[in-house]
């Protein structure tokens, strides 16, 4: 076991010895400047640890300095006295006083700029503790350092001292408390101001962005686009990066894009109130009433040679009827029409009366009566010849809406007596 000891002290000491080798020196070296101290010592020659025996007095006077920010070393003299004698039968030292010297690296787990900082010691050190009998050890231990502002240090010890001929010398703990003076004050590192080159950046356009990182050095232009204005590929005054119609002319209000028209009407969808269904300028994009009315009444159909009003026409007399009383008051007049078939007074006639046939229809659902005219004109505008089919037939028999004033009104009736 003591020669396995011994082996690792050796070990301790050769990683120190390398860490001193391989160290780099910092550029702000905190190693510790040489310094000289002085320790009070207890020593334990009659037993082992963890026990304690009894202890000799003594003292040391060190040389100690740092080799790196984390490695320091130490030459110390040890004072001891103590009738300690390994070896009977050999004289002690008369006057009980014994010599020590040893040589030590020290490991710090910091460096010196901080106020506490643990440390590891592994070394080799000799004694004569009797006449010419000199033994030799390792001084194995750990220890702390107090940091007085770089001006003083303060030391505590504990080692345990490994015999290397325990017939001459007993293993022995060492307990030591110093302080230690700095034998010159510490330098202070000096700063040197390092000249800054200047070097000069050429910007033709001055626009921020250097020539050598412009794409355009000599047009004045954002440093999002690399030194280049952007681009209005329309010429619409809406830059390309955000005109959503790069390539078509638009508004600034519409992102760059032309308004569209939906319907085809010629008036735009921002402005047409029937997008979606063709109208008049004048009504706002919006067809007449009256156009819308009649496309409706197509779907009011009649029984053959008679003015009454198929059941299948019901629902578009309604909605014509809430189309009527929502124009507040205007005048519309109901043309009834026919088909070619027949002569013309009979086809006069019965449009007349298929006419009366609506007006009425829509009283009884609300419209008012001042709201309402209504007027035959046969098979003057029938479009289809009257040896067509029933079916083709049908499409001239109906009844379209006109809007009228009161003049109006008593002109056609005028007409109508000629």
């Amino acid at each position: 076991m003591k020669t396995v000891v011994k082996l690792l002290s050796v070990c301790l000491l050769m990683m120190a010895l390398s860490s001193t080798i391989n160290a780099q020196k910092d550029f702000l070296s905190t190693k510790k400047p040489a310094q000289i101290g002085f320790s009070g010592n207890l020593t334990d020659f009659s037993a082992s640890l963890p026990k304690v025996g009894n202890v000799d007095p003594g003292y040391s006077i060190w040389f100690w300095k740092g080799l790196t920010n984390h490695l320091d070393y130490s030459v110390r003299y040890n004072g001891l006295f103590s009738d300690y004698q390994p070896i009977t039968g050999v004289a002690a030292n008369k006057n009980s006083y014994k010599n020590e010297g040893e040589f030590s690296f020290h490991l710090k787990a910091l460096s010196d700029n901080h106020l506490l900082n643990p440390f590891i010691s592994a070394g080799i050190g000799a004694g004569n503790y009797q006449k010419k009998n000199i033994s030799a050890y390792a001084p194995l231990g750990i220890g702390l350092q107090l940091n007085l502002f770089s001006e003083a240090y303060v030391y505590l010890q504990g080692n345990y001292r490994m015999s290397f001929n325990d017939k001459k010398l007993d293993n022995n703990t060492f307990y030591s408390f110093g302080v230690a003076q700095p034998l010159a004050r510490k330098k202070a590192v000096e700063f040197k101001e390092i000249p800054v080159a200047v070097i000069e950046v050429k910007d033709t356009d001055n626009d921020g962005v250097p020539d050598t990182k412009d794409k355009c050095p000599t047009v004045y232009g954002p440093a999002e686009n690399n030194g280049c204005p952007w681009p209005d590929t329309d010429g619409d005054g809406v830059l390309d990066k955000d005109d959503k119609c790069p390539t078509v002319k638009g508004p600034a209000e519409n992102n760059g894009c032309p308004w569209p028209d939906r319907d085809g009407d010629g008036v735009l969808d921002k402005d047409d109130k029937c997008p979606d269904e063709k109208g008049l300028p004048e009504n706002n994009g919006c067809p007449k009433v009256e156009e819308v009315i009649s496309k409706k009444m197509e779907n009011i159909y009649f029984d053959f040679n008679k003015a009454s009003i198929t059941a299948s026409s019901d629902a578009t007399l309604n909605e014509v009827a809430e189309l009527i009383k929502a124009t507040n008051g205007e005048t519309f007049v109901i043309i009834g029409m026919t088909d070619k078939k027949g002569s013309d007074n009979y086809n006069l006639n019965l449009s007349q009366k298929r006419a009366a046939s609506v007006m009425a229809a829509l009283e009884k659902r609300g419209v008012a009566a001042s709201q309402l005219k209504s007027k035959g004109i046969g098979e003057a505008e029938a479009v289809v010849d009257e040896n067509a089919s029933e079916e083709e037939r049908m499409k001239d028999r109906k009844v379209i809406v006109r809007t009228v004033s009161g003049d109006e009104w008593i002109k056609i009736k005028k007409k109508d007596t000629k």
